[in-house]
């Protein structure tokens, strides 16, 4: 048995459960590549196999590029972390939200707007059509700038606007020039055209009735500033040695998020994973789950990808880190505590929340036990503590928050906020 063969047999595993047609990962330490394979189809139809040189979507991976260049423009004096959105976008204006002013760069990059997820808009394609969206959506702010954490594709693609008003140049010329070119990432692009032009590039695929049914490469719009870099493992670990050659404030804790995990800048922080960190991202739209992050203590990058949306490329790349370590490959990032919660208490909790874009979780309570249903699937829940519920048996919490009258009034999961609906 090779080193790596316990990682292998565990990959395969969870293709098998997740159903997962194709996956690539690659790792390095030192800047050197000790682990990159291939998994599954990259073509069903075809039969053509992944290689660590396959072509796959990397969706909301693409948010560290865009936050690392915000971070370069910082550097050059040319904006500041402290600079309002209005600053710099004159036009931005949100309906129902007085004091836009109040809006920083700061906030956008750590999703702490105090905007809630609102429906998405693809066409739009140019940066001022997206400006006059935000000014006539109807929008219900969760709070102030900074008091609650939602992940927001709308607010977080206005830094693409900003990186194309500060340096007059077009937001993906810019990520091209500044950081694909320089990490001689040859095989990464934005552009669809481009890809059809490559070699060895991934199918994508999504789940219809259970099944596997080809998809189209989403077009994306001006989402394209949080979602789309189409790329291989083999050159993502490339671009991750960037954050491992100096300290960079990207991968400094803003907002805990739930546990001990906390959002940067384009990046989630695991603090304390034994003696290490774990600073990763991971990303999902149709045909693409991804997993990209680094550990900076042992100079270790990991990158995943795969051809199909829905799965947990997270739980790949956190085996793909347990192995690199040396460490069991069913480590855990976090383990949520047992709470016993009184029958009193339950009520509390009991509703429908919903996010902008649609998202619905319903939580119900049957012969005096918890429920909820999550886009369509059903849990039993325990509790962890006074606020937060856990999906059995995924151990996924959810957490929520309640009003003076001790009144839920919004839970947060899966990194949104979802509001309750009024009965």
């Amino acid at each position: 048995m090779t080193e790596w063969q316990p990682l292998e047999n565990a990959i395969k595993e969870i293709m098998e459960r997740e159903q997962i047609p194709g996956a690539a990962v690659a790792i390095t330490r030192d800047n050197e590549v000790i682990f990159a394979k291939g998994f599954g189809k990259a073509n069903i139809e075809n039969n053509k196999k992944v290689t660590p040189n396959t072509i796959f979507g990397t969706a909301s991976i693409t948010k560290s590029f865009t936050a690392l260049a915000i971070m370069k423009l910082v550097e050059e004096g040319k904006l500041a972390l402290d600079d309002s959105v209005k600053q710099h976008l004159p036009q931005f204006e949100l309906s129902g939200y007085e004091n836009v002013e109040a809006i920083k760069i700061h906030h956008l990059l750590s999703h702490t707007t105090g905007i809630p997820t609102i429906e998405r808009k693809e066409q739009l394609k140019e940066f001022t059509e997206h400006l006059l969206y935000l000014k006539e959506a109807d929008i219900q702010p969760l709070g102030e700038p900074g008091a609650y954490f939602c992940y927001n594709n709308d607010m977080f693609l206005l830094l693409g606007a900003i990186i194309e008003k500060v340096t007059g140049m077009n937001y993906k010329e810019f990520i091209k020039k500044e950081i694909i070119l320089p990490s001689e990432m040859h095989r990464t692009t934005f552009e669809l055209s481009e890809v059809a032009e490559y070699d060895d590039v991934a199918t994508p695929y999504v789940f219809e009735n259970e099944s596997l049914k080809k998809c189209a490469w989403p077009t994306l719009g001006n989402y394209a500033a949080g979602g789309g870099i189409r790329s291989t493992v083999l050159d993502l670990v490339k671009y991750g040695q960037i954050y491992l050659k100096e300290s960079n404030i990207m991968s400094q804790p803003v907002h805990q998020t739930h546990g001990t995990r906390s959002y940067g800048y384009g990046l989630h922080i695991t603090p304390n994973y034994g003696d290490v960190t774990l600073v990763e991202h991971g990303g999902g739209q149709p045909g693409v789950s991804s997993n990209f992050g680094f550990i900076p203590e042992e100079n270790i990058v990991i990158a995943v990808l795969t051809n199909v949306s829905g799965v947990n490329a997270g739980d790949i790349w956190l085996c793909a880190a347990n192995a690199a370590l040396g460490i069991p490959l069913t480590c855990l990032r976090s383990i949520e505590p047992h709470y016993h919660m009184k029958e009193y208490e339950l009520p509390k909790f009991i509703g429908t929340y919903q996010t902008g874009e649609g998202a619905v979780i319903e939580i119900s309570s049957a012969i005096g036990q918890l429920q909820a249903t999550v886009e369509g699937k059903n849990y039993m829940l325990r509790a962890s503590n006074e606020e937060t519920l856990v999906l059995k048996p995924i151990e996924e919490p959810i957490r929520f928050y309640f009003n003076e009258n001790d009144e839920a009034w919004a839970l947060f999961y899966g990194l949104r906020m979802y509001v309750k609906k009024e009965e």
